[in-house]
């Protein structure tokens, strides 16, 4: 198969090289995963009366109220809530994919399939006319 000793060599050492190219790509995805997996955004209102905090996932974990809110419409409020969920969104899919490229690359198609897939979980669901953030199947959001 190999015509002389020097063939041989240079396909043991590609055979190398890949081995430690795919041991330097487990290590930097197992990176990737340990940073989403503690992933926490917490965002705060445009006026200060809300701020919600969410998990890796793109759940709400934690939702804080200043007193303030008493004083205000509930409308108002909920819209505020809404507004400040879709704010931590945002931040967290900013804050994943960076996270994607320093660990992968902005080159790496998994990274950017990773990042596609939270971009369309994390999508903000559609506003009905009447304010209510309902998602694609009419559920109604936080809001409602």
């Amino acid at each position: 198969m190999w015509n002389n000793e020097a063939e041989l060599d240079a396909a043991l050492r590609r055979v190398d090289a890949w081995q430690a190219s795919f041991a330097d790509r487990a290590e930097r995805v197992a990176e990737l995963s340990r940073r989403l997996a503690g992933m926490r955004v917490t965002t705060r209102g445009a006026d200060g009366l809300v701020e919600a905090t969410l998990d890796t996932s793109g759940m709400l974990v934690d939702l804080w109220l200043d007193e303030r809110t008493r004083q205000q419409p509930a409308a108002q409020v909920a819209v505020e809530i809404v507004a400040t969920v879709r704010a931590a969104r945002t931040e967290l899919l900013h804050r994943m994919t960076e996270a994607t490229v320093e660990s992968l690359g902005a080159d790496d198609p998994a990274g950017q399939a990773l990042v596609d897939s939270y971009a369309s979980r994390l999508a903000a669901p559609e506003t009905e006319a009447s304010g209510r953030a309902t998602d694609a199947a009419g559920a109604t959001d936080a809001a409602g």
